[in-house]
């Protein structure tokens, strides 16, 4: 076999072997930073009809499961208890994968380029705002603050 042929077949091995192996690794710790998350996680769909039964809003978190910026969101803000106990008592969670049917659906339905992108939804999946993007758990908190303020009727 020609030596030219031979390394172009290396490198391609080699380069194919990276690309998988870091994909493998990135779902793997996307897999692990979502099992922080205590509350409950639905489709779509199930979000809607349980914000609509127990009267609170769909927080809709358009992710990537490889997506470093989403894993920093779900470790950093979404395992925090003090934003898991906002979003238990007051939305009903509901994560769609990039790269999924239902993902690509809700990109397109909501015009959304880039990912992590966290919309909060009325039960009709009228969007009502996007959360401005944040790492700190604080502010994080203060922004689902003002959404349940303006958007959730005090009983």
């Amino acid at each position: 076999m020609n030596p030219t042929v031979k390394n172009v077949i290396s490198i391609v091995v080699i380069v194919t072997l990276v690309y998988f192996g870091n994909n493998f690794l990135q779902s793997y710790l996307g897999e692990k930073a979502i099992g922080k998350i205590s509350f409950e996680v639905y489709d779509l769909a199930e979000a809607k009809a349980l914000a609509e039964q127990q009267g609170k809003l769909v927080l809709a978190d358009y992710s990537a499961i490889w997506c470093p910026s989403c894993r920093k969101l779900d470790n950093e803000v979404f395992a925090n208890s003090d934003i898991a106990t906002t979003i238990e008592s007051s939305f009903i969670y509901a994560r769609l994968e990039h790269d999924t049917i239902q993902g690509t659906a809700f990109a397109r339905q909501y015009d959304l380029v880039g990912f992590p992108r966290v919309l909060v939804l009325d039960p009709n999946g009228e969007q009502l705002v996007e959360m401005p993007l944040t790492f700190n758990p604080h502010q994080y908190q203060a922004n689902l603050d003002r959404v349940i303020s303006t958007f959730i009727k005090s009983e």
